[in-house]
């Protein structure tokens, strides 16, 4: 038997009938509804929420509701609807700066949490957490299947608040508590040295790819005096990515005047990226593993077609879409897979990955020696620098 509405839940429910009026006529770029049965049909569920469901909705909810609804439709894992915390944590994410624990997820296994690195200096580095261990719960929930955004969103949040991990060590078949306590993590993205052992050879690992990436890197080189030196390693594993521009900035530092990567659109619109200047004439390696992701592929990509470096390690892992964020009245926004990316070669990468020019594999078990304090270093790093002494002959 259906009830009937009242005034209020009516007005309510008409209001997101006009809503989801403006949105479809906007996207299909008309003046009229073209299925106005199926915009009823919203129309008639927002009413029987607000006739029959037991507990009280706002119109802000279930607008919200909708809204992450056709997002989700899509089945883009890389396409969502961020609600105000989510949209800020993104912003926060991309400047490089949050309130957190310090640790880089993996991209490898989506079925578990996996520890990629915990980052210097913050409470997941000092508390002994290492890269490899596995998430098993987070307070008291089993991960078991939980999303990766949904564990971050679950790690970060405001500083001095704790936060209890499960965690899971393979290499001594441990399963162990540890308490964190939140802190502002602020991430340099760029860190620059002369290579252990090596004084005339630099090393640089880029992390990720923020708005000051551009800025660190031009920083580093100036304290390092670039010029000083006869050879250089680019270290980009577990650079999982991040704003396109920075990837431009960066690449524009390693490859001679040309394009960096072309920005193609669903109308077939091409975008060229070009090199914004500042090239180094300097002997390159660039290293790269199944984790170097995105904007990390975009520069690895620039070097290897142009011949500016060798890549040395496995391939990457595939990333070739880039992701536009349109900000939504009340703080929120959505991110949306908006173009896809080729390489100056106009080479398509995406689930394809970019295969190395000397394919070096790390044994199970072996870790990345990233920054490296001495000379003990992992098999790929080692080639890399053969590979650069060749080259500096």
């Amino acid at each position: 038997m259906t009830k009937r509405i009242g005034r209020s839940a009516a007005k309510t429910a008409g209001t997101i009938f006009l809503v989801f009026c403006v949105l479809v006529t906007t996207a299909l770029g008309a003046v009229i509804l073209v299925n106005v049965n199926q915009i009823g049909r919203l129309a008639y569920v927002a009413k029987l929420i607000y006739s029959d469901y037991l507990e009280d909705v706002t119109a802000e909810q279930l607008i919200e509701g909708a809204t992450e609804g056709m997002v989700d439709v899509l089945g883009d894992p890389y396409s969502v609807f961020l609600n105000t915390q989510k949209f800020r944590d993104l912003y926060q994410m991309l400047d490089g700066k949050f309130g957190g624990i310090g640790i880089v997820l993996s991209l490898k296994d989506p079925a578990r949490l996996v520890i990629s690195r915990p980052i210097n200096n913050t409470p997941a580095s000092r508390a002994g957490i290492k890269a490899g261990d596995v998430i098993v719960k987070i307070d008291d929930l089993d991960t078991a299947g939980l999303d990766q955004d949904k564990a971050v969103e679950m790690m970060r949040g405001e500083p001095g608040t704790k936060v209890d991990l499960t965690l899971y060590r393979e290499s001594t078949n441990q399963t162990f508590l540890v308490t964190l306590t939140r802190e502002n993590i602020s991430v340099p993205t760029v860190d620059g040295q002369a290579l252990p052992g090596h004084p005339d050879i630099a090393y640089l690992h880029i992390s990720q790819f923020s708005s000051y990436t551009g800025r660190e890197l031009n920083e580093t080189l100036e304290i390092m005096e670039i010029e000083n030196y006869k050879g250089l390693i680019l270290d980009m594993r577990y650079n999982h990515g991040g704003e396109l521009e920075a990837a431009v900035q960066i690449a524009s530092r390693f490859i001679p005047e040309g394009p960096v990567v072309y920005i193609v659109n669903k109308r077939g619109s091409v975008d060229t990226k070009m090199s914004t200047g500042g090239y180094l004439d300097l002997p390159l390696v660039v290293l790269v593993n199944e984790e170097s992701a995105s904007a990390s592929e975009i520069v690895a990509g620039a070097i290897k077609d142009t011949g500016a470096g060798v890549i040395v390690g496995v391939t990457t892992f595939g990333k070739g879409i880039v992701q536009s964020i349109f900000p939504l009245n009340g703080g929120s926004g959505v991110k949306l897979t908006t173009a896809k990316y080729l390489t100056p070669d106009k080479l398509d990468i995406h689930k394809k990955g970019i295969e190395p020019d000397v394919a070096v594999e790390l044994e199970k078990g072996q870790s990345a020696t990233i920054s490296p304090t001495d000379t003990a270093f992992d098999p790929q790093l080692q080639r890399a620098l053969e590979e650069l002494q060749g080259k500096m002959r």
